[in-house]
């Protein structure tokens, strides 16, 4: 079982900016795509971004395109998604997850997903 390590979360207020960071063993990280969903209470899942594995192409929920940004960083096998200009509308459990394709992600099929971090934005 692959083990991903999931972190960064935290109470912020509206406009705000927080770092989300998502390790998992070096073999993982440089041939899986990684991302993030999310889940608010009473909500299904929802898609937040995606990176496949070797960094160079993401995809982001429309919700969240042009305020977040994910990388890869390889040297530390870390996926980092920055998130600016926070809103209420974004507090959620924020799941990283690992799967083969940037679009198995996107479409909820994660082979490996951590424990979430809580992201709660006050207005």
């Amino acid at each position: 079982q692959v083990h991903l390590v999931n972190s960064g979360g935290g109470a912020v207020q509206a406009g705000d900016s927080l770092r989300l960071s998502c390790s998992a063993p070096e073999s993982t990280f440089r041939s899986y795509a990684m991302g993030w969903f999310r889940q608010a209470p009473g909500r299904e899942a929802e898609f937040v971004a995606a990176i496949n594995y070797s960094g160079g192409s993401t995809d982001y929920a429309d919700s969240v395109k042009g305020r977040f940004t994910l990388s890869k960083d390889q040297a530390k096998s870390t996926a980092y998604l920055q998130m600016d200009s926070l809103k209420p509308e974004d507090t959620a459990d924020y799941y990283c997850a690992a799967s083969p394709t940037v679009v198995q992600i996107k479409y909820g099929t994660y082979e490996y997903k951590s424990q979430g971090t809580q992201v709660t934005v006050s207005s």
